[in-house]
């Protein structure tokens, strides 16, 4: 994915549900967080996202430039579209979260921790390899994460399980 890639899914997607304000939440939301992210973690096709203010409107999104979509088929990448439950993010996430301007447009991520919070939280193997490359390149740090992954909801979490998770792929992001 490139940064134009997701200007592109953006402007799409204010077209279709006329909206101008979007949460970003995968892993792509990377290209806004970092000004040159690893090429390893910009191999995605797709853009996780919902509009902040209408999220229902997400699955309007979805059906016109998700996956399998003549968008899709004509471009190579899609949107994913989400709801605000997806990801596993601490709970005042929203006061460290990052604003980007496209035009009249309002890309809304995570943090780059609290990115990485939700995909530990998430545990998969491409999740691993995800939180893995960032720790070897030293662009998060465990104890943040860590700190992060405490303020979880510990209803819906388990957070013993999280921070295990989350060690175990610092140790293998060692030298």
């Amino acid at each position: 994915m490139k940064h134009s890639e997701l200007a592109h899914v953006l402007r799409a997607s204010a077209a279709i549900s006329d909206e101008t304000s979007f949460v970003l939440i995968g892993s792509q939301a990377i290209l806004l967080l970092l000004e040159e992210p690893p090429a390893e973690l910009l191999v995605s096709t797709e853009i996780d996202l919902y509009p902040a203010l209408h999220p229902e409107k997400a699955d309007l999104i979805d059906g016109a430039i998700g996956a399998y979509s003549t968008f899709h088929d004509t471009f190579g990448y899609h949107v994913d579209g989400i709801g605000p439950e997806t990801a596993s993010l601490p709970k005042d996430w929203m006061s460290r979260a990052v604003l980007t301007y496209f035009g009249d447009i309002t890309a809304i991520c995570p943090d780059l921790h609290d990115l990485v919070v939700s995909k530990c939280a998430a545990g998969r193997d491409k999740d691993a390899d995800f939180v893995r490359i960032l720790l070897a390149d030293g662009l998060v740090e465990i104890n943040t994460l860590l700190e992060r992954i405490a303020m979880l909801d510990p209803v819906k979490h388990k957070l013993a399980r999280i921070t295990q998770w989350t060690q175990r792929r610092a140790e293998e992001a060692k030298p």
